[in-house]
């Protein structure tokens, strides 16, 4: 949650701080601040309720003069959404200003100690205390910044991502990383950017350097980069290089993220394949099966650990491991298998899914399955960030930047690597022919096109959604691999347009939902032709029984449910499997034009963030 942006060097930099804000909006926009040492040697906090937007007007007639700022844009925890609980949050004698991502859990204590000591408090955040602790720390030991940040974060507990600057000190930015994402970037002319993420730093340089847990940076114009830890010693990151290009992280035409980014959904597969699946289109080589081949082959069991729509991603990946490489598998809330005392084997294989790779109950779920000796997989988007450095293998889903807060190519991008994941373990393990993998490896490469062609269907959805936007309630149904692309359309619905969804296995309808259903009811059924297509037309009749209105995505071709739906939304043939990769493209869709019938801000949805870096 939150984002962070940092600058020092020779521009001006509060354009930099606001373009890094609007790069990182999706994180967080409950309201934005920044802070900036002015060229008269002020230091200037400015804050606002809202979008950025409403920070950049708000500076309209301010002194945004200087070279060194820090800026932050919030997703509420502590303390309601207002300008006072904004960051940057000034230390008390107005010398510090700090930003903060993630949860102080030992707040209430150091703030009580703090107070005793007469320290006074303006907001009712969690952050404002570590820039009241730091300061008090140097002021009361006669410590630099850089010291008192080290005797401060040995006193904090929780996670942190946090920036520092000091109005007497305007030369230098300290920030510091505990289990929330924090990247450096290293500019040509002696500069540093500092960010959550990539996004905001790719305009200005593509060297990096991903700060790790228990790092402190000092960032200083014309030195080289200091990292240390807290007992102050030196630390060698390895500096990277970034390949998001601005094409990814501007709307090209499209009226919003979310569009773009279900539109580029072929061509992210095709990268996604690429390099993985060979010329031939017959054999799939992954190194992370050439690399550990013995533990994966020999698992006793797999164990998904993974939120939200990874989630809906993973219980795809049950049913392809469980078909084709005949290994057991359970799919878990990374927020539950945290808490409970799960039995993990050595033998086991556990992989966890997140788009951002920064996911905090995902990345305790990792910790918990490393500490009992199981083997971790991690599957994710973003390069560089913690999930990928604390598992033993993985393999990134390369579909560049998802910027839209509700997520859709990274969806499809985590259910085709689990694609080819199962594939080459099942031929690895020799659980199914040559000829059936030859046949599943082609199918899979032929996807994309298929993707576009389901894109087709944009028009059909734009020219019904209209009429689903009275809805208060919506049920979503799907059978077999199909029965979590209905939780993952229901949820679709639910972030965008704040319309109550259900995604329900169709035959377990009966089984209470069915009591929902009436003339008012839209239900969205996935009726694909597979092996159960017979049972889902009898589920889509008793739904039409009770006064329900159907729509129902088929088969193309398909007559037979024509005469029992409403509306009948046709998709190109594939197999089984792969029918996700497909149906999942419709229901983003309805999910997108309902919103916008709706009037809603689509790639920012209330309450929600795209990274969930906090429990």
């Amino acid at each position: 949650m939150c984002g962070i942006v940092g600058y020092i060097g020779t521009r001006h930099a509060f354009p930099v701080l606001i373009k890094g804000l609007q790069r990182l909006e999706y994180r967080g926009y409950d309201s934005a601040g920044v802070a900036m040492v002015s060229s008269t040697g002020s230091l200037n906090v400015y804050k606002a309720k809202g979008r950025v937007a409403d920070l950049e007007a708000y500076c309209e007639e301010k002194d945004t003069s200087g070279s060194v700022g820090i800026a932050h844009t919030r997703w509420a925890t502590h303390g309601e959404p207002s300008s006072t609980n904004a960051h940057p949050h000034y230390s008390a004698s107005g010398r510090l200003a700090l930003i903060h991502n993630g949860i102080i859990e030992n707040y209430l204590t150091l703030k009580e100690n703090l107070v005793s000591r007469g320290i006074t408090f303006k907001s009712a955040t969690d952050s404002e205390v570590l820039v009241q602790l730091v300061e008090y720390i140097m002021l009361s030991n006669g410590l630099e910044l850089l010291e008192a940040v080290q005797v401060a974060l040995h006193q904090v507990i929780g996670a942190y991502a946090i920036a520092i600057i000091d109005r007497d000190h305007p030369d230098t930015i300290v920030c510091a990383r505990q289990s929330s994402p924090l990247v450096v970037g290293l500019g040509a002319d002696g500069a540093f950017y500092l960010a959550s993420d990539a996004s905001p730093i790719a305009e200005y340089t593509d060297r990096v350097v991903y700060l790790n847990d228990g790092d402190i940076a000092v960032l200083q114009l014309g030195k080289p980069l200091q990292v240390v830890n807290m007992e102050n010693e030196t630390q060698h990151p390895k500096v990277k290089q970034i390949d998001v290009t601005l094409g990814q992280l501007e709307k090209g035409g499209y009226p919003f993220f979310m569009l773009k980014e279900i539109f580029e959904q072929p061509h992210c597969l095709r990268d996604c394949m690429r390099g993985r699946i060979n010329v031939e289109g017959n054999r799939i080589t992954l190194s992370a099966v050439i690399d550990y081949r013995e533990k994966l082959v020999n698992a006793r069991r797999i164990i998904i650990v993974a939120c939200g729509t990874s989630w809906h991603a993973g219980l795809i990946g049950k049913q392809l491991f469980e078909s084709l490489c005949r290994i057991p598998v359970e799919v878990e809330y990374a927020s539950e298998f945290r808490y409970r005392d799960p039995v993990i084997f050595p033998d086991d294989v556990v992989i966890a899914i997140s788009q951002s790779g920064e996911t905090a109950d995902t990345l305790a779920a990792i910790e918990l399955a490393r500490r009992s000796g199981a083997f971790v997989f991690g599957v994710c988007n973003a390069i560089g960030a913690s999930i990928p450095r604390q598992t033993q293998t993985g393999v990134y889903i390369h579909v560049g930047p998802e910027i839209g807060v509700a997520s859709t190519k990274a969806f499809t991008g985590q259910v085709t690597v689990l694609s080819m994941l199962a594939l080459c373990l099942a031929h690895e393990r020799c659980t199914m022919t040559d000829e059936l993998y030859r046949t599943m490896v082609a199918e899979l490469t032929h996807i994309p096109e298929k993707m576009e062609q389901a894109l087709k269907t944009n028009e059909q959805i734009e020219r019904l959604a209209p009429i689903f936007t009275y809805a208060k309630n919506c049920l979503y149904l799907g059978r077999g691999y199909n029965y979590p692309v209905a939780l993952e359309g229901a949820l679709k619905l639910k972030e965008i347009s704040y319309i109550h969804a259900e995604g329900y296995p169709a035959a377990e309808m009966k089984h209470g939902p069915i009591a929902l259903i009436d003339s008012e009811m839209p239900v969205f059924v996935i009726a694909t032709r597979d092996r159960l297509y017979e049972k889902v037309i009898n589920n889509i009749q008793e739904v039409r029984a009770r006064g329900g209105r159907v729509t129902a995505l088929v088969t193309a071709g398909d007559e037979q449910i024509r005469q029992f739906a409403d509306h009948i939304i046709e998709l190109p043939d594939t197999l089984e499997c792969f029918q996700p990769l497909i149906a999942s493209i419709p229901l983003q869709l309805i999910a997108y034009h309902i919103a916008v019938c709706k009037g809603k801000d689509v790639d920012r949805p209330r309450n929600l963030a795209k990274s969930v870096t906090v429990e």
